[in-house]
């Protein structure tokens, strides 16, 4: 088994046929085919069932994908890293970000390019669960992202702590008597759009815990992952949204009005990530310095 097999094999399992393979690799089929079958007999095992013309994997085949993809990864980082040794800052950068948090990018993106011209960037977004995923995946060499995160392999730069804001149609002025601050239990009867992750807890719990404290359960009539499309249904009157401060710093909500919550104890944490023990490009290195003198 050679690094060349597992690169065929990863490819066969990313295009779901071995003539699409073939085609992206610019290679025949039959030479293709007969590189899967050496593997196979290698390893003595069954690593696609075909279905038709199309192949999944067996079980023996995902544990070879998963730990392919490591080693490929670890290649890859092995030649950037002795490549970066006489090299200046250059290459690109793959950063994540949650759009709740996005407004901790936008200055130091600015001022990075300007010392650093010749990096350039890709841009992942997704809430944090997401996040968390392309980071492990390694799809990602660091992001920006609201706290708590369910890894234990990452290292961080924590930010200072925010407050949650309650974000209001315009149109509802009246219910709180056009005042720029509310206590909570004020909030009891509002219908609430919340920011819910895909997986893992995070800021749903931690407002609706709040309300918990409150003495009332909140009437969420509506949970979703993208904070932009939050403020775009407040905007519409679909309802009210509490979210961190800073989210607003992005987005331009109009038809919107922000509202203190007087008595919330709840705080908002985010931070920069990365992998722990793992090579960072140099890129990536100064970027987190960035952070470091500014948070």
């Amino acid at each position: 088994m050679d690094i060349k097999q597992l690169q065929y094999f990863c490819t066969i399992v990313q295009e779901g046929q071995i003539t699409r393979a073939a085609k992206k690799l610019h290679m025949a089929q039959p030479p293709l085919s007969h590189q899967l079958k050496q593997l196979e007999d290698e390893l003595e095992v069954k690593l696609f069932d075909r279905i038709g013309r199309k192949m999944e994997l067996t079980k023996s085949g995902r544990v070879l994908y998963e730990r392919a993809l490591q080693i490929l990864s670890e290649l890859d980082e092995a030649k950037n890293e002795v490549k970066e040794t006489n090299e200046g800052i250059k290459g690109k950068l793959a950063i994540g970000a949650s759009k709740s948090c996005f407004a901790f990018l936008p200055d130091r993106l600015r001022a990075f390019r300007e010392k650093y011209p010749l990096v350039t960037f890709q841009l992942r977004e997704g809430d944090t669960y997401y996040i968390g995923e392309l980071l492990k995946n390694r799809e990602i060499e660091l992001a920006v992202t609201r706290l708590p995160l369910e890894m234990d392999d990452i290292e961080m730069i924590r930010f200072p702590t925010e407050p949650y804001v309650l974000v209001i149609p315009e149109s509802w002025q009246q219910h709180i008597h056009n005042k720029t601050s509310i206590r909570m239990k004020d909030i009891k009867n509002f219908p609430l759009l919340l920011l819910h992750r895909i997986n893992g807890k995070g800021q749903f719990e931690i407002v609706t815990n709040e309300c918990r404290r409150h003495g009332f359960e909140p009437k969420v009539i509506l949970e979703c992952p993208d904070a932009s499309m939050l403020l775009s249904l407040v905007s519409a009157g679909v309802g009210a949204t509490i979210v961190p401060k800073s989210t607003l710093q992005s987005y331009y909500a109009d038809k919107t009005m922000v509202v203190e919550l007087e008595d919330a104890t709840i705080q908002s944490e985010s931070a920069i990530i990365w992998l722990k023990n793992r090579y960072l490009s140099k890129s990536a290195s100064r970027m987190i310095e960035t952070f470091q003198t500014n948070v």
